[in-house]
């Protein structure tokens, strides 16, 4: 696996302050990886940040949405022929060093996506509110149920993808509720999936747009197209 391409893409909407520390991050953990940062219609200097810090950068026209900008990431790196997507946030609230981890995984050749769960092990979450890790919770369940193994972090943006799942995902990847969701589209396209423990790191600057109500709101709506997810047909994953 030490011959192998790796791309690591982190979706950023007006992450100026953050988005440089999470580069150098990476680029210190994994020398030889690309970063490509997704710019998502950024108001500030988040793009120009990025590139100061070393990383490529898709400049998004206007902001398309988390799902869109990562599935723009996933169609990058397979038209440059990449062995392996890491998937960051650019928040800067994933430990680098996971991303070694997840490659480890990874390379034992089992599994075809790998994803950092924050809720496995006692030292991974700083702290999330309790309303949100209960609506985690009960999408876990949900999921877990669907796919028939264990789910506990529905929502992670913490990730590793070998080819077949860049290639999955370069043509179908969900722009509503993307982690969840795509966490459906792989068990039904066949995709082997697992979760490792990683630990996540309170962001220095700004806030979550998150608040309780949303969390409510955002459960259901994403409860309800899961569902529809489980009744559509697979897209297929050409080997």
């Amino acid at each position: 696996m030490t011959s192998a391409r790796v791309l690591v893409i982190l979706p950023a909407l007006n992450e100026s302050r953050n988005i440089a520390r999470a580069v150098a991050g990476i680029r210190a953990k994994l020398p030889d990886a690309d970063a490509l940062v997704i710019n998502d219609g950024s108001r500030d200097s988040t793009g120009q940040s990025a590139r100061d810090a070393g990383a490529m950068v898709l400049d998004m026209p206007f902001n398309v949405g988390i799902g869109a900008a990562v599935q723009a990431g996933f169609q990058f790196a397979a038209a440059q022929d990449y062995d392996i997507v890491l998937r960051n946030d650019g928040d800067g609230q994933h430990a680098p060093e996971a991303n070694r981890a997840l490659m480890k995984r990874l390379a034992a050749d089992d599994v075809d996506v790998v994803i950092g769960s924050r809720f496995i092990g006692e030292r991974g979450d700083y702290g999330t509110p309790l309303l949100r890790r209960l609506g985690s919770g009960i999408l876990a369940r949900l999921l877990s149920i669907i796919t028939r193994q264990r789910v506990t972090d529905p929502t992670s943006g913490c990730a590793a993808f070998n080819r077949r799942a860049i290639r999955l995902f370069a043509q179908a990847y969900p722009h509503d509720y993307p982690e969840p969701e795509a966490i459906v589209i792989a068990h039904q396209s066949g995709l082997r999936q697992t979760e490792i423990a990683v630990k996540m790191i309170r962001r220095r600057h700004g806030a979550s747009s998150i608040t309780p109500l949303r969390s409510v709101y955002y459960m259901i709506k994403v409860i309800l197209a899961i569902l529809i997810n489980t009744l559509r047909r697979p897209p297929s994953v050409n080997m």
